[in-house]
């Protein structure tokens, strides 16, 4: 028995080192707008082996795993201390989440969880679940953590052991290990999801974007992605929604959409990464689309691509969830670097990278959705007519280079 425990013991210890410490690689041609890579950067079987495994050979003699990890995924993101970190969203097997961090040297990979979860204080009011924090460095001093605070719809018959009801839970820190909680956020709306906060203050009061939710899972009235103001964060008050991005018939965020990180400031205005919603044969298909907002007007959207800027390809169509991408968490790093870190189908974590100017660009210069197929062939046929306009010119141009010779 002893040999074979020490077997055992030391491959899960060589098979976990060689899956933290595998080099992620950057996918050849890709888009142009962002560089996907070819592994996840986080998954279930990243979590430490101490939270997994109980080491007692008296207590545990076959080295069995005693608490399962199931999925590692929606993560909140920032750099402190010289250090990529993602205040990732893991999921055990009991379908409970919570928050622990993970870091990197470089962003990309070689991620490694702190050495234990995130202990968040809870309300007066407990949450069963909280999960999808958005991390943000406020300019007030604080990080802050905003996240879903899910309980059991008080109103629901006992029959119905399914109906929620999701608000948004506060917590604010210094050093991403010890959390100081605050009063859930209030607003109009009946229930809150998605809920980010704005890096700076507007008008001297804190800034949120918010997802107005008549239920659980439908959006109801809610119109779409919205904007309100509070006083202060000790006990956040919204007395008024201003919907800034709505929903919009056969668009891919018809159904529900919603903030993703906090957006990111440039010369041009505020780009913003969001999650689109539709509802499909298959069931909900969610993807990510970007815009950008005024720079001094917050709730005036200047510049919106049509359709999705990222879609779940290959392996990330499957998982818990399938069909899904997912990201509350990006980094703006100094030399115009950004990473996106995205989750697909609520199982495993990933990086994209692209930059501010290449961000800019595609928001700036990609066509707008005009609603109607007719609107989309005329995008298309204004694309082809340019390109053949400079097709043509650099066949006069070699022409005419030919007659000269």
């Amino acid at each position: 028995m002893s040999n074979n425990y020490e077997k055992r013991l030391q491959g899960l210890q060589e098979a976990h080192s060689k899956l933290i410490e595998r080099p992620n690689r950057r996918e050849e041609l890709g888009n142009g707008v962002y560089e996907r890579y070819q592994y996840p950067i986080l998954t279930g079987q990243h979590a430490p082996l101490t939270w997994r495994y109980d080491f007692n050979r008296q207590t545990n003699p076959y080295l069995m795993e005693r608490f399962g990890i199931n999925a590692a995924l929606n993560a909140g993101a920032i750099k402190f201390n010289g250090k990529y970190l993602v205040v990732v969203r893991v999921e055990g097997i009991d379908r409970k989440s919570f928050f622990a961090v993970a870091e990197s040297d470089n962003g990309i990979d070689n991620f490694r969880f702190w050495d234990r979860p995130i202990t968040m204080p809870e309300t007066e009011n407990p949450a069963t679940n909280i999960y999808d924090i958005r991390v943000v460095q406020h300019e007030d001093g604080w990080i802050y953590g905003l996240f879903c605070a899910e309980r059991r719809d008080p109103n629901a018959p006992e029959s119905d052991q399914s109906s929620a009801d999701a608000q948004c839970g506060i917590a604010r820190t210094k050093d991403l290990i010890d959390w100081e909680r605050l009063p859930d956020l209030k607003t109009p709306s009946p229930q809150q999801r998605n809920v980010v906060l704005h890096p700076e203050f507007v008008k001297g009061k804190y800034a949120f974007y918010t997802r107005p939710q008549d239920g659980f899972i439908d959006a109801g009235k809610g119109g779409g992605i919205g904007f309100g103001l509070a006083d202060c964060m000790e006990n956040a008050v919204i007395k008024e929604e201003i919907v800034i991005d709505k929903r919009v018939y056969h668009t891919v965020y018809e159904a529900k959409n919603g903030l993703g990180p906090a957006p990111i400031k440039t010369s041009e205005g505020w780009l913003h990464l969001a999650h689109g919603v539709r509802n499909t044969a298959a069931g909900l298909r969610y993807v990510l689309y970007m815009f950008m907002t005024d720079l001094q007007d917050l709730t005036k959207v200047i510049h919106k691509p049509a359709g999705f800027f990222m879609a779940p390809e290959g392996q990330e169509r499957v998982g818990d969830v399938s069909n899904v991408l997912f990201s509350n968490g990006w980094i703006a790093d100094d030399d115009g670097t950004v990473f996106i870190y995205y989750a697909s189908s609520d199982t495993r974590l990933h990086v994209a990278t692209s930059s501010i100017d290449r961000l800019v660009d595609y928001v700036v210069n990609s066509p707008e959705d005009g609603f109607r197929s007719e609107h989309t062939v005329n995008t298309i046929n204004k694309i082809i007519d340019r390109n053949l306009a400079i097709m043509n010119r650099q066949n006069d141009k070699q022409y005419h280079q030919m007659k000269m010779h």
